[in-house]
């Protein structure tokens, strides 16, 4: 396992992190779980209060990893949670010491706000008298050690949020087929903040499961392969959450040879960019998708209905051009049903006002895909895992 310096926690985490939002399926898979990622050198454990029995089930297997004549010490594990921007100075004091009892440790490495999505998260945050108060005295005395925060926010709140420099991390979602927060990504590495990505397996395409075309275009690597090695080409980056249901999963590390590289050359710098892959990528999509194409520009927002038109049309982009339909129905489902998580109204709200029509630099006929999108795309309503 490759380590990296997480920003100005000066933390050396691992190249992957465990997530354990999927691991519920009982105490012992848990467990086992916990200690299949700690046997392959994972140092890094990232929960949240809103993660079922993730905590209880993370502090038993801490417990037995650390017992007794254990090798292993605490200060060798950094473990991480989160909490959401709720609550006032003693709430925020209560929930930190209820996740300290159920992990069983007398200290966080990282308290993550889970979920700056909305302006009135990042009030919350900025509000000198609510709950920020219970948290900086947290810090002050020892309970947690690094502050960061999660987000699926807008690109603009992100920034706004990484301006406050009340932070040392981020937890954010960026990928090979989502790169709108680059400029997130730049931010926070020009303020020396530690740099985790969130579910680059599964939000980043459902590569687990990934379609023959998208196979083909990235052989000889697999898609996930692909898409790690592409974020882990960057040396801004620190660590990829890693969220295994079972310990099973795990294996996929001993496969993957991007890291076997990196491993072999102790450097993290050393993992190459894929550029073959990224030119084929690029190249097949500009064939397949020709005028219709989005750029993923922006430019079309505000909507009058608030139509996510560019997630819409990304989601649009990549069943076209690579077969990624399952994905594109698991994220496009989402729409409606998951709140402040996944903003937007589905394609089908669309009333052809033309408000985007001329914004659009490639002339595009927005209120057309957009129908085309939701027929493709459409299916049962999906739910958020965790509520």
């Amino acid at each position: 396992m490759d380590y990296r310096r997480f920003g100005k926690t000066n933390l050396a985490l691992s190249i992957f992190t465990l997530g354990t939002m999927r691991y519920l399926a009982s105490p012992e898979n848990a467990i086992a779980t916990i200690k299949a990622a700690v046997k392959r050198g994972i140092n890094h454990i990232e929960t949240a209060r809103g993660y079922g029995n993730s905590e209880e089930y993370l502090g038993v297997a801490l417990m037995e990893l650390l017992q007794g004549n254990s090798p292993l010490q605490r200060e060798q594990l950094y473990i991480t949670t989160k909490l959401s921007p709720v609550g006032n100075a003693e709430e925020v004091e209560r929930y930190i010491d209820e996740s300290l009892d159920r992990l069983k440790v007398n200290y966080l490495d990282g308290l993550a706000i889970h979920g700056i999505n909305t302006r009135q998260h990042l009030e919350w945050v900025l509000d000198d008298h609510g709950g920020m108060q219970g948290i900086n005295q947290a810090l002050r005395d020892g309970r947690v050690r690094h502050l960061g925060f999660s987000t699926h926010g807008s690109l603009d709140l992100i920034l706004a949020t990484l301006n406050t420099d009340l932070f040392q991390f981020i937890n954010l979602h960026y990928y090979y087929f989502f790169q709108r927060n680059a400029a997130a990504i730049a931010l926070a590495h020009q303020k020396d903040l530690g740099i985790f990505i969130i579910s680059p397996a599964d939000k980043g395409g459902k590569l687990h499961t990934p379609p023959e075309q998208l196979s083909q275009l990235c052989h000889p690597l697999t898609p996930l392969e692909f898409n790690y090695q592409f974020l882990l080409s960057d040396p801004r980056i620190t660590s990829l959450s890693l969220g295994a249901a079972n310990p099973e999963e795990l294996t996929l590390l001993d496969r993957l040879s991007l890291l076997q590289n990196a491993i072999d050359q102790n450097d993290s710098t050393a993992i190459p960019i894929p550029q073959d892959t990224i030119n084929r990528l690029e190249t097949h999509a500009t064939k397949v998708l020709g005028s219709d194409q989005c750029s993923q520009c922006y430019a079309c927002l505000p909507c009058p209905e608030t139509i996510n038109i560019p997630e819409i049309l990304r989601l649009r982009n990549l069943a076209v051009a690579y077969s990624m339909t399952d994905y594109g129905q698991y994220r496009y489902s989402m729409f409606e049903n998951a709140g402040h998580w996944f903003p937007g109204m589905k394609g089908n709200r669309c009333s052809n006002c033309g408000d985007c029509l001329p914004r659009c630099p490639e002339q595009l006929n927005i209120p057309a895909l957009l129908e085309d999108t939701h027929d493709r795309l459409k299916g049962k309503s999906g739910r958020r895992l965790w509520g």
